[in-house]
């Protein structure tokens, strides 16, 4: 299976529809009448679909187990054909499209079962996916209206002074792209408080939109980056630095040592998190892209929930 791992979870939805085809006026009429020999077609069907749905990681090889949270499943009944629409809910770290694919194929195949006796000319067509909300894919889709420009700072005394090659600063770099924004600034320079500071005031002063100092964010007596950040801040965002160590403490106990900070100078979003590429990494999944939306708030507009 893919490694999910680094996802968060968040609320997702799956709407699936299937389409049952007959071959008589009679077959529907016994639907509706619920006079098919083998039992009322529809709920049987329905009780069938919620079991299909909790079970499909047993099935496809690839899904992941996961909290079914809601199942749903309805009909359109026509005059030669149903429509079976299945809607799924989760709070997980992925989508539950295929859970609803398989219960509406699992929904058709039954009602195919419970009517052929009365209809040998039934088909299954249509399984497909209508609608999917939730994910990183979601937060991608909503547009910040705006072309953010970005920094990269690396504190680092030894990276500075040329006794080691930084590795997680360029992977924020490369994580940024990926979300979108284009070239972002990369800077190396020492642990030094006013540094700190003079870096981050300038960046504000350029008219960056965000500014992430990696590095300095430990307990060693040079770790000085919260402090420098803390006095020129004028904002604090506690939410974001609450989501980056609740999703570094799930991974490793040591998460509660770092003391990432986040916060607005003016217009400018500044973020001090830690300088292991491995804990820069996860603060980076942590909370992009929906940090983002912060953007949005900021232009006095918000998305939809």
């Amino acid at each position: 299976m893919v490694d999910i791992t680094h996802k968060n979870s968040t609320l997702r939805k799956a709407i699936a529809q299937a389409l049952l085809k007959v071959s008589l006026p009679e077959t529907i009429q016994a639907i509706q009448d619920r006079t098919v020999p083998k039992g009322d077609v529809l709920e049987c069907a329905r009780v069938a679909g919620l079991f299909a749905a909790k079970r499909t990681a047993d099935m496809i090889p690839d899904c992941h187990p996961l909290p079914v949270e809601f199942t749903s499943v309805s009909y359109e009944v026509g005059k030669m054909e149903v429509k079976i629409w299945v809607e799924i809910h989760t709070i997980y770290k992925t989508g539950v499209e295929v859970e609803a694919m398989h219960a509406a194929s699992v929904v058709a195949l039954t009602m195919y079962d419970m009517l052929k006796p009365i209809d040998k000319g039934i088909s299954i067509a249509e399984i497909k996916l209508v609608e999917k909300t939730g994910g990183k894919s979601e937060a991608k889709k909503k547009p910040l209206g705006k072309d953010i420009k970005a920094k990269v700072v690396v504190c680092s005394d030894s990276i500075s002074a040329g006794k080691g090659d930084d590795e997680a600063g360029l992977r924020i770099q490369a994580k940024l792209e990926k979300l979108g924004i284009s070239s972002p600034d990369y800077l190396i320079i020492p642990d030094e408080l006013a540094l700190i500071q003079k870096t981050a005031l300038q960046a504000v002063s350029e008219k960056f939109d965000l500014v992430i100092f990696v590095g300095g964010t430990g307990l060693s007596p040079r770790d000085v980056t919260p402090e420098a950040l803390e006095g020129i801040i004028e904002r604090r965002i506690p939410g974001i630095e609450e989501a980056i160590r609740n999703y570094g403490q799930q991974r490793t106990p040591f998460a509660m040592l770092s003391r990432s900070l986040v916060g607005l100078i003016g217009d400018t979003l500044v973020m001090g998190i830690p300088g292991s590429t491995k804990g820069a990494e996860e603060s980076m999944d942590a909370v992009f892209p929906a940090v983002l939306h912060v953007f949005k708030v900021m232009e006095g507009s918000s998305f939809n929930h």
